[in-house]
């Protein structure tokens, strides 16, 4: 395949699947396996960081006016009755850090699982059921029906569960956070909009350490900004463009089928998925 067609065609994956609770890792590890990408090519693993990168950038333009209302209210929120940490932007603040330093120290352990393909199929699985059953459960029972609404404690418990995503692959980010907001007590649209807001520290901030470890270059990674040609240059520009259009119009689809239809068909798919990749590439081991 063509260098040009495979950044357009890794760029709409990474588009349509970081902020659908399907996992974006393992459907960019599944895609990169089938098109025979060398994982090992520090290039490669640059732009699959680049691109993530503009993924998560659409995120503040979507959420402009949003963002707005809440930097206008901080700190004491719209009604007048919340602190420094109990803010929106505070929760958010709370469930980064809780995710952020566990995660910092598992560095190791995670490196050695996301090309774990088994791990992947698992956690597809595993997470698909988990996502249907609490789905079910929790939808009627919902008592936080705003992010505005949120406790510090459902925050913490946010940030718990979002490690997870980290150390298992195919877990999903996303699908962590939303069903952790639910269990809590979170309505669906509720847990959905916290999810997209801790996105965007935890993102941010994992894509740019990573990225700014690839560009610097070292004796494990020799893929420095120097070496990078115009060629290069042009594949990293259609990854991070086709993902940040295609991610857009994914969270703008996104919100309004939750809002409509709930997780359940994603759950359904990730089930499905979780099986296929358990069978194929034990196949492929056996």
């Amino acid at each position: 395949m063509p260098d040009y067609l495979l950044a357009a065609v890794l760029g709409v994956v990474e588009g349509l699947t970081e902020f659908l609770p399907v996992s974006s890792t393992a459907h960019l590890r599944l895609t990169e396996a089938m098109l025979h990408v060398d994982l090992a090519s520090p290039f490669w693993k640059m732009f699959t960081i680049v691109i993530q990168l503009g993924a998560v950038l659409c995120l503040p333009i979507y959420f402009h006016t949003r963002i707005a209302q809440l930097l206008a209210t901080y700190p004491t929120g719209e009604r007048g009755n919340r602190g420094l940490l109990t803010h929106p932007l505070g929760l958010v603040c709370v469930a980064f850090v809780v995710t952020a330093a566990p995660a910092f120290l598992l560095t190791k352990v995670i490196g050695k699982q996301l090309e774990n393909v088994r791990v992947m199929g698992l956690s597809l699985l595993i997470g698909g059921i988990v996502m249907w059953i609490v789905d079910a459960t929790t939808a009627a029972r919902a008592r936080t029906d705003r992010m505005d609404d949120m406790s510090l404690g459902q925050a913490v418990w946010i940030g718990a569960c979002q490690i997870l995503s980290a150390v298992f692959p195919g877990t999903s980010r996303s699908m962590a956070t939303i069903a952790a907001g639910q269990v809590s007590g979170m309505s669906r649209a509720a847990a959905l909009e916290f999810s997209f807001f801790v996105s965007l520290p935890t993102m941010l901030v994992a894509t740019g350490y990573a990225l700014l470890k690839s560009l610097k270059g070292d004796e494990t990674n020799p893929l420095g900004v120097a070496h990078i040609d115009a060629h290069g240059w042009g594949l990293l520009a259609v990854g991070f463009v086709i993902a940040f259009a295609v991610a857009y119009v994914s969270v703008v689809g996104f919100m309004a089928w939750v809002r409509r239809y709930g997780f359940v068909p994603f759950a359904i798919y990730r089930i499905l998925l979780g099986i296929a990749v358990l069978v194929w590439f034990g196949g492929l081991a056996g």
